[in-house]
């Protein structure tokens, strides 16, 4: 079993990295396979927008070379993120979705908020910083709350325009600026679907890198109130019963941990674990 083991990699000197390439269309992929060499011959190909040190993939140094387009290479594919999480082990996705989180930030800050200077990076550090006014911007989560709601041997799941054809998944949404956890379940609820909820209980979270979320998952009771999908945002919520489910999302995410878990309470059966 593979590990990755995040961490600020400093490449200003002689570091031996493996590299993922990463552009506006995803990452480089060859045969599904997203780690290359250094002496790759297609990096003359490329024009990078930053060199990153991202950590360490079973004890091998990665660099993300962030790239501005995607150019065509022979023997070679540009694959999103979502598309790669359903095939790659969980820590080559672990290792993706870190690389993902920190190309946006770096491509998001290349040049100062406050005055429009170019940004350069700090060294030891995971920031940014002005030259110019001294404004440092560090990588930030954006905190988000998933929640199961069950009545009993049926749960609530919901599509969005933006699933793919055919799943359902639980709700979700992101919190608000001066919003507790709990409140921002309840809002979420109500907004989407129109129903309330109670003893709502905390379960784990997951990094979800779309782009930089950290998804806070919850189960919670029905306590009233008939499904109203919000416009343009809920296509479809139903009530489905536990032999009778939908597609589900994807086996790595939490939706589908929350929604596994309930099923063997509910059953008396082995408990799923999320990965770390």
């Amino acid at each position: 079993m593979s590990h990755w083991e995040p961490g600020c990699l400093d490449l200003s000197g002689s570091v031996d990295s493996l590299i993922i390439v990463h552009s506006p269309m995803g990452f480089l992929t060859r045969e599904d396979n997203v780690l290359f060499s250094q002496s790759s011959p297609f990096l003359k190909e490329l024009t990078t927008s930053g060199i990153y040190g991202l950590g360490y993939f079973d004890g091998q140094a990665v660099a993300l070379y962030e790239v501005v387009s995607a150019p065509e290479l022979e023997g070679h594919e540009w694959q999103p993120l979502r598309p790669l999480m359903l095939k790659a082990e969980h820590a080559v996705f672990k290792m993706l979705g870190y690389a993902a989180q920190i190309g946006t930030w770096a491509n998001d800050h290349r040049y100062c908020g406050r005055c429009a200077t170019p940004t350069a990076i700090i060294k030891g550090q995971r920031g940014l910083n002005c030259p110019a006014c001294g404004l440092t911007q560090y990588p930030r989560l954006s905190p988000s709350i998933i929640v199961l709601i069950t009545r009993g041997d049926e749960v609530l799941l919901a599509r969005s325009p933006r699933f793919a054809p055919g799943v359902y998944s639980t709700l979700a949404g992101f919190v608000e600026p001066g919003e507790t956890i709990e409140a921002c379940v309840a809002r979420e609820v109500k907004e989407e679907v129109a129903v309330d909820v109670k003893n709502l209980h905390y379960l784990g979270s997951q990094s979800w890198p779309f782009p930089h979320s950290l998804m806070l998952g919850f189960h919670a009771e029905y306590a009233g109130g008939d499904i109203v999908c919000q416009p343009e945002e809920i296509e479809d919520a139903q009530w489905f019963k536990l032999d009778n489910l939908p597609q589900l999302p994807a086996k790595q995410s939490i939706a589908r941990f929350l929604i596994e878990l309930y099923i063997a309470r509910r059953l008396g059966m082995p408990e799923p674990v999320l990965p770390d």
